[in-house]
């Protein structure tokens, strides 16, 4: 029997031409990638985002980095959630019909929550949701100190 010539493939090259395109794919993305970045070393970049820009300062939509953030501001959304609901359930009521409590019964009723009572404060008071006197307080200093809710 005579072998059949032809154009006939040699096993896994239809693989192969898949893996290379899958790798000029990747390769052309990540040089577009590295057009907008500031830190690739390239002095070549071509897109630079401004002071005022929407994107200027956040992840690229739809990566890892976005997700994340999102999760982080879920979190944290909850955690100040948590600390309003202790300010209602050991504070009173205090001048102007609003409920307040001290900064150390306060520290002293959250920690067993969570050690982050100054940062979730902080954030808290960054969204009006509550006020008290001073940039930060401190154990033991600032156990005086009176946190107004103001819902």
């Amino acid at each position: 029997m005579a072998a059949s010539g032809g154009n006939r493939q040699m096993p896994g090259q239809d693989g192969n031409a898949s893996l290379r395109k899958k790798w000029q794919e990747w390769a052309d993305d990540h040089r577009q990638y590295q057009r907008s970045n500031p830190f690739s070393g390239s002095h070549a970049v071509t897109l630079r985002l401004q002071r005022g820009d929407e994107e200027y300062g956040r992840p690229k939509k739809g990566s890892k980095t976005d997700q994340r953030g999102k999760d982080a501001h879920t979190h944290i959304g909850k955690e100040v959630e948590e600390l309003l609901y202790v300010i209602r359930r050991y504070g009173e009521a205090g001048p102007g019909g609003n409920i307040c409590i001290t900064f150390g019964r306060l520290f002293d009723a959250y920690v067993t929550i969570s050690n982050k009572v100054v940062g979730i404060l902080l954030r808290a008071r960054k969204h009006g949701l509550v006020h008290f006197e001073g940039e930060m307080l401190w154990q033991g200093r600032d156990d005086r100190a009176l946190i107004t809710l103001l819902e």
